[in-house]
């Protein structure tokens, strides 16, 4: 499991996975920062043996706001967290679970919302267009296997 900034709330996640059986470790880094998302699966790799799996569920959502009042900073927030990461961790499952790279094969699973596909007019326009980035990454990314699609769950 990798978090960003709450360790107490991921130790105690890992704490109950591993109750329950589950081989498991928390591992901190800013996912939307490119020099931090290659070191969690270089340590997944180590702790827990091959990784074979990815879910991607990071993301934001800022105050409601109208796109007459957004700004640059705000919609680069947005997307550097909601879109990037995704985009960053996509590419670094496949070069570790890819058979093309000497990985064991793997599943991605992408989280999305149902605002990409409904909107959210006046108040989360930029939240849902990220959302529909994420959408469109799923949809005509070959995952893992370049066999199969890689999941998107809204």
């Amino acid at each position: 499991m990798n978090y960003k900034s709450n360790e107490v709330a991921a130790t105690g996640s890992i704490q109950e996975l591993v109750l329950l059986g589950v081989n498991a470790c928390a591992i901190q880094a800013d996912v939307s920062n490119e020099s931090e998302v290659v070191n969690p699966f270089n340590q997944m790799d180590e702790q827990l043996g091959k990784v074979t799996a990815l879910v991607n569920n990071a993301g934001i959502l800022l105050p409601q706001i109208r796109v007459e009042h957004i700004t640059a900073a705000r919609i680069n927030q947005i997307f550097t967290t909601n879109v990037t990461d995704y985009f960053l961790c996509c590419r670094e499952a496949i070069k570790h679970m890819s058979t093309k790279y000497d990985g064991k094969g793997g599943s991605i699973v992408n989280v999305s919302s149902v605002a990409s596909r409904l909107g959210a007019p006046n108040e989360y326009i930029d939240y849902a267009a990220s959302k529909g980035a994420i959408d469109t990454l799923t949809k005509n990314n070959v995952g893992v296997s370049d066999k199969k699609i890689i999941k998107n769950y809204s």
